[in-house]
């Protein structure tokens, strides 16, 4: 029985660290709700999931339909979105003080960066929220409830084919698509884990962080093209005029 507490306390992880025994559609009622309502919080933007769907005695599961909503001050309707994230938990762990998850991925999200005129965009005012309300978990002592909590690592975290979106129209240029490379974070949490409430938050700042570098660099590569193209259109327009001197 303990250990079954602890591995709903494991698949809560991700919803802040909800620690309770439920079983069949309550757990995954509850994982729904909790991932909606911290991660809502976390972000400040409006979480949103489709379905959960946990197999307890297998150590795994899926959450599906996660999307998180842009800022109101960007154009498109949502910042990231995916079909599918899979969880396998190390069973073996579940009787140890940390607990470890082997591997989640997430398979083919939508990444929507929107960059603006005066230098922001969408993912780095997320950032900043994230930031902002994780802060005091960082040096807040912990408390007795916290002291309760399940620690965790996980061993690795995969963002797999991200359809990234770089949205330039405010810069007076337009949207580009791209497939980035699968993103591979490990270790998340450290050798010692972090308790379950700080997890979920170290996941999504870690996934938009690596998104974020990504667009960057796509973003510079568009402009250098586009710079590059513009020199070249340029030099044969001068180029033209000149051969119509000589032959004039």
């Amino acid at each position: 029985m303990k250990k079954l507490i602890l591995l709903v306390g494991v698949l809560v992880l991700i919803a802040g660290g909800a620690f309770i025994f439920l079983s069949g559609d309550a757990i995954n009622a509850l994982i729904k709700t909790k991932i909606e309502q911290v991660g809502s919080d976390v972000t400040e933007q409006s979480v949103t999931v489709n379905r959960v769907d946990m197999k307890l005695l297998k150590g795994a599961g899926t959450i599906n339909g996660l999307v998180l909503a842009n800022p109101s001050s960007y154009s498109a309707p949502s910042v990231f979105s995916l079909n599918e994230i899979t969880l396998d938990i190390n069973l073996k762990s579940l009787g140890t003080d940390l607990i470890v998850i082997d591997q989640i991925i997430i398979d083919k999200p939508e990444a929507v960066v929107e960059f603006t005129e005066n230098g922001n965009a969408n993912i780095k005012d997320l950032l900043e929220a994230i930031k902002k309300n994780t802060a005091s978990d960082n040096t807040a002592v912990e408390s007795e409830s916290e002291q309760a909590e399940p620690i965790i690592r996980v061993n690795k975290f995969v963002l797999a084919g991200v359809s990234l979106t770089v949205d330039l129209t405010k810069l007076g240029n337009k949207s580009h698509q791209a497939i980035l490379a699968d993103i591979q974070l490990s270790n998340i949490g450290g050798e010692s884990g972090m308790p379950a409430s700080q997890l979920g938050a170290e996941l999504v700042k870690q996934a938009l962080s690596s998104i974020w570098q990504q667009a960057k660099a796509e973003q510079a590569d568009i402009l250098k093209e586009e710079a590059k193209d513009k020199i070249k259109e340029k030099a044969k327009e001068k180029l033209g005029g000149l051969l119509d001197k000589l032959n004039g």
